[in-house]
């Protein structure tokens, strides 16, 4: 009997789409808003993630073995303004996984922890509207002890991550368009195991992760009440190989996506500082990656640490 694995893809680049396409809350690390001075946002998301079709290669195809893979994830996230200039953001997500047929086990448990700096260099206003630059740079790093090399069910892919992001923001009349652009460094992972074969065999533990790219575009209406916008990610990753009929995916395969979606914000008037959020996305081309469909929703908060407590006489 065939190996399950065979022709599967991982539900690592599943994912990474699930984070590079958070919903529209408020100041995340992809977008043009920053947090002021003393105000601190946090609050949870819940994502969900599904597909039967995947990428074999360029080969687009279903696997009866394992029939629709699921991903779920509960993440808590911040974002805090040390200056109106400069903001620190963290995310933690609690991932889990499942396969609707065949005999492999989902996993579930702590993913991993990213932490970033976000600063705005420059505000001008352009035309009729402003003009906002932005750079940020990340780090992530597992902080759980998840097998990585266990696709597609596999939590993550174990890596240690750098992230440098250029963001591009221009508003006119509460309409704007956005674009972000981001290099991404993955340090080598060690598995279980003394050999492996990619398009070689390897006689180590230690795999070397290609580092990646990553692209966004977005556009909609910033309103102080409500929000709405249209997103075009794509992630690319510059190096590794196919997943072949006659090899199991690996953590270092050639995983490339372009996904597009919709989210949206609402600030209920009845109570201040308080943000719904819920979204949308779809991959529509790939390599290596499942097609996957993801929807999303989450409660924020904005603790505003400027207000005086008030006294009485």
């Amino acid at each position: 009997m065939k190996s399950p694995f065979k022709y599967l893809v991982t539900t690592g680049m599943s994912l990474c789409s699930m984070l590079m396409l958070l919903p529209a809350k408020a100041q995340t690390d992809l977008d043009g808003i920053m947090m002021n001075k003393n105000n601190f946002c946090t609050g949870f998301q819940y994502t969900y993630n599904t597909w039967d079709e995947y990428w074999e290669g360029k080969l687009k195809r279903t696997n009866l073995n394992l029939g629709n893979v699921t991903t779920q994830m509960v993440g808590w996230m911040g974002n805090y303004g040390i200056t109106n200039k400069l903001n620190f953001l963290f995310s933690v997500p609690y991932v889990w996984t499942k396969s609707s047929a065949g005999t492999l086990h989902g996993m579930d448990g702590m993913q991993d922890l990213s932490l970033s700096l976000k600063y705005k260099f420059l505000e001008t206003k352009v035309g009729k509207g402003k003009l906002t630059l932005i750079g940020l740079g990340g780090f992530s790093f597992p902080v759980s002890d998840y097998v990585a090399d266990y696709q597609p069910l596999s939590i993550g892919l174990g890596s240690k991550n750098v992230t440098l992001r250029v963001i591009g923001d221009y508003e006119v009349n509460k309409m704007f368009v956005t674009g972000a652009a981001a290099y991404v460094h993955r340090r080598n992972i060690f598995i279980d195991r003394d050999y492996y074969y990619t398009d070689e065999v390897h006689y180590t533990n230690e795999v070397e992760m290609p580092d990646a790219a990553t692209f966004q575009l977005r556009a909609g209406y910033r309103g102080g009440l409500f929000g709405a916008e249209a997103v075009v990610n794509n992630w690319t990753t510059l190096g590794g190989f196919d997943i072949t009929r006659n090899n199991m995916p690996f953590p270092s395969n050639r995983m490339n996506a372009t996904v597009v979606g919709v989210n949206f914000k609402c600030n209920p008037r009845a109570f201040p500082g308080m943000s719904l959020i819920a979204g949308g996305s779809y991959t529509v081309a790939g390599r290596n990656v499942g097609q996957t469909l993801s929807a999303s929703g989450g409660l924020f908060y904005v603790f505003d640490f400027n207000r005086k407590p008030k006294t009485t006489k």
